[in-house]
């Protein structure tokens, strides 16, 4: 009896660690690193055509895993649950288009690597040219989203949203362009990069010349996890020294918003700083 209860409490070590991840490895013990990402977020994260889960944010993930000698595990996340996810150990980092600007407190965050702005996404032909034609509009967002933090009550843009008809939130933003093609909205606020992707693959709509404001992305990771943080900020870096985020940029149409390295290897600074810049 003692034996099997033995076993058993070993089997239920053995499954709270793996539902625990990697919380409080040493780094010189880690093989894998669990990236939470959005998976419906193109061009940052998503799935290809060969059911591959793919993107700029992943590429990069995967980039700074092949210079430490990690495992990338890509873990899709619902977004609305990103912090619990965090917490519970289940992934080490949120990595998936992630706005510091207004979050600085709440995780602790690598360097900024892409300038980020929010805008609106309408059709050519709703007749809506600026910011103050939603008055009466119904303009979708999605949950948990930076945008949605902006036009609700406290954030920069409540004022605005104060003159919409409704601020309807979805789950996704794949799902919130569906809904704008089928006219059951009027407009979407999102992130440029996103934005710019989706009218890239579904013509008759544009994006609005009036931006909501401008933010900045970066990897979100538990406000203890200043040891991770570091060593990835050094691969980072390392990445924009050796041309492969250049060459990610490229590839994902973002070349003019990358900002990794900015005011950081100009500097000839080698060091790692202990925290996050936050333009």
């Amino acid at each position: 009896m003692k034996r099997k209860l033995m076993a058993s409490g070993m089997a239920a070590a053995m499954a709270l660690s793996m539902v625990m991840g990697t919380v409080g490895m040493a780094e010189e013990e880690r093989t894998t690193f669990v990236v939470g990402f959005d998976a419906e977020y193109p061009p940052y994260g998503y799935m290809d055509d060969d059911g591959e889960y793919t993107g700029f944010d992943l590429e990069l993930a995967q980039a700074v895993c092949d210079l430490e000698g990690w495992e990338l595990v890509k873990t899709p996340i619902d977004w609305d649950s990103k912090d619990l996810e965090l917490e519970s150990g289940s992934i080490d980092c949120i990595w998936s288009g992630f706005t510091i600007n207004g979050r600085e407190d709440d995780y602790t965050w690598s360097y900024p690597y892409v300038d980020n702005s929010q805008v609106i996404v309408v059709s050519e032909e709703s007749g809506i040219t600026g910011l103050a034609d939603l008055e009466g509009k119904i303009v979708g967002v999605q949950a948990a989203s930076a945008a949605l933090e902006l036009l609700s009550e406290g954030g920069d843009q409540e004022d605005l949203a104060a003159t919409f008809g409704t601020l309807q939130e979805f789950a996704d933003y794949n799902t919130a362009f569906v809904e704008l093609q089928a006219g059951s909205i009027d407009a979407v606020a999102m992130d440029i990069g996103v934005a710019q992707y989706q009218i890239k693959e579904k013509e008759g709509y544009i994006i609005l010349d009036e931006e909501l404001n401008s933010e900045q992305y970066g990897i979100g990771f538990r406000l203890d996890d200043e040891e991770l943080r570091d060593t990835v900020n050094e691969a980072l870096l390392a990445l924009v020294e050796d041309g492969t985020v250049a060459e990610l940029a490229e590839k994902y149409e973002l070349g003019d918003m990358v900002c990794l390295g900015d005011g950081i290897l100009e500097e000839g600074e080698t060091e790692v700083e202990t925290e996050a810049v936050t333009e």
